[in-house]
């Protein structure tokens, strides 16, 4: 047998870094793919806006100047969101134990389903807060969420983070570091080799999800029916998340001696990681959401 693999290229985590005297500014991909993410939706969310014939009776949720309103909650909501989700799913005892370090967002960990549950309460504030109908912000807000969650996937991957399990796959990906290259003692081949799950993820919940909703908005005109968008993109996440997490490494915490492949709850040889356990409530919820909107 020869194997072959993808060595890693040599990517930098920053694309830039000013120094002046002892103040260091760094642009990191991953901060880059954020603000893509949110400039991309708030455009395609004027442009909805400004469409009054995709929505119920022809008519818009609201204006388009409110759209940059809904941004700030939205960005707020992903941030706290996201690190708190981190801190409470992820590495609690670690937090717990040092609670200062919880807002150092900067140094990473961030948790989707974290900045999911951030973004709803959001949401649902700046709409209480200027009288418009929720599930029609949740429709467009959903449309445009995996533009953002493809680019932050994309960005993992430049990263070296959140790689695979050890496969010998010709499209397996040899990462830098010592953790990415320990295998199994009887691993076959001298180097180790990981599934690129981040790109995975990338072409399930970003560009697949988005093209699917995008069809269902401009061709199907599901907008008419305030709900059915929003869950296309919960059940769909859910499941797109769920089955990359089959090849996904687990996160650190989760693995022991017994239980190598990290899951959070077992039934003998099979479980679920964190990951998945996270995505069956979004998969459940997106399929009642379809189905309670469709009947209605």
């Amino acid at each position: 047998m020869t194997p072959f693999a993808i060595v890693f290229p040599d990517l930098s985590p920053e694309i830039f870094s000013i120094s002046i005297g002892n103040f260091n500014f760094a642009l990191r991909w991953y901060a880059l793919a954020y603000i893509t993410g949110f400039l991309a939706g708030w455009w395609i969310i004027q442009r909805l806006m400004q469409r009054p014939n995709l929505w119920p009776a022809n008519t818009a949720p609201m204006e388009a100047a409110k759209v940059e309103g809904l941004l700030t909650y939205v960005i707020i909501g992903v941030i706290l969101g996201g690190r708190l989700g981190f801190v409470l799913f992820y590495q609690p005892g670690y937090y717990l134990a040092n609670p200062g370090e919880i807002l150092r967002v900067w140094e990473g960990g961030m948790s989707f389903h974290g900045g999911f549950a951030g973004v709803i309460i959001a949401g649902l504030i700046f709409c209480q807060r200027n009288a418009v109908p929720p599930l029609q912000i949740a429709d467009a807000m959903a449309l445009v969420a995996p533009i953002g969650i493809g680019l932050g996937r994309v960005s993992n991957f430049v990263n070296a983070e959140l790689w695979g399990r050890p496969t010998l796959q010709p499209w397996g990906v040899i990462f830098p570091g010592s953790q990415a290259q320990t295998c199994p003692w009887d691993w076959p081949v001298d180097y180790c080799a990981r599934h690129p799950t981040q790109l995975y993820e990338a072409a399930l919940e970003g560009l697949v999800l988005f093209a699917v909703l995008a069809f269902l908005v401009w061709r199907r005109g599901w907008l008419k029916r305030p709900g059915l968008v929003t869950g296309v993109f919960v059940a769909g996440y859910g499941l797109a998340r769920f089955t990359v997490e089959i090849w996904r490494q687990a996160d650190a915490q989760f693995i022991t001696p017994d239980n190598p492949l990290g899951h959070v709850i077992s039934l003998g040889p099979i479980g679920l990681s964190m990951g998945q356990l996270l995505s069956v409530p979004m998969i459940a919820i997106g399929i009642g959401l379809l189905l309670w909107r469709r009947r209605a």
